[in-house]
């Protein structure tokens, strides 16, 4: 039987419903129906059960998905820099006019998420931090789970668990949790933080920086951008790869490798060996 053009398309799946399809499935052992309203009601704010991210009894799904946007990025900026977050840096990473960044920064400090002087740096206050890592726990949940559970490749989930984690809900991020094992770091090797919101940052150095004729395991790779994660992969190189630092060439902008159990160096550009942070063995 044929539908009317407007009930087929209310009851057509997007994106968005097709991928919460594939975690209920994977999650729960069943498919669901693609409908946008059911799939919505069942994955988006239910009762909340943990604490973790609330302000006063708000949950971090109450927060506006530039609001969490903004909050998730100031933490993860200076996660692995020391480098401070300002306005326009901000603007740059977001893609968005400077106004627009310097706005939405003005509406988050009315909500008591942010400290931010005229030209200077954004911080973030301790409710802020807690919304933060409960954005950066989400997206680090949903890459590991996209990896691991269905199939998608580690130069693929960025932008995946960056339309997810602002749909789903905390139980089925601790379900999800529950269902990987507890992770302790997602497929780049950047920190999952606990429950309570203690991240497990390693003491780890940029390769570019690392010591010249030292034996290194890496650790966390930059998933910054997708292209380069795929060239790494035809390098071999990935989170726990062994390899040695044979010299530095800063002239030259050239870092010269060789993997554990190869006969043969790697040279890595500036840009490359930057995005790779590595531990001493």
């Amino acid at each position: 039987m044929e539908m009317a053009g407007s009930a087929a398309n209310a009851a057509a799946p997007d994106s968005m419903d097709r991928l919460l399809g594939n975690v209920s499935e994977s999650l729960f052992g069943m498919p669901i129906p693609f409908h946008f309203k059911g799939l919505r009601k069942l994955f988006v704010k239910p009762n909340i059960l943990l604490r973790l991210g609330t302000l006063d009894g708000m949950p971090v799904s109450d927060l506006s998905a530039t609001a969490q946007d903004y909050l998730k990025l100031i933490w993860t900026a200076t996660e692995w820099s020391a480098t401070p977050m300002t306005v326009s840096a901000m603007a740059e990473r977001l893609g968005v006019r400077s106004s627009t960044a310097s706005d939405g920064i003005k509406k988050l400090a009315k909500q008591g998420l942010v400290t931010h002087a005229p030209y200077g740096s954004i911080e973030l206050t301790d409710a802020g931090r807690d919304h933060a890592v409960a954005m950066v726990r989400r997206h680090r949940l949903l890459e590991t789970f996209l990896v691991q559970m269905l199939g998608y490749g580690w130069d693929e989930v960025h932008d995946e668990a960056e339309v997810l984690e602002h749909a789903v809900s905390e139980k089925l991020i601790e379900r999800i949790d529950q269902a990987l094992g507890h992770p302790t770091r997602d497929p780049h090797g950047d920190p999952i933080p606990t429950p309570d919101g203690h991240p497990h940052l390693p003491a780890a150095t940029q390769l570019s920086a690392a010591d010249a004729g030292k034996a290194v395991a890496i650790t966390r790779i930059s998933d910054a951008d997708p292209q380069m994660l795929r060239y790494f992969t035809e390098l071999g190189l990935a989170p726990d790869t062994r390899l040695s630092v044979r010299e530095h060439r800063p002239y030259a902008d050239v870092t010269t490798i060789r993997l554990q159990g190869r006969d043969r160096d790697i040279d890595l550009g500036s840009s490359a060996s930057a995005a790779i942070w590595v531990v001493a063995l």
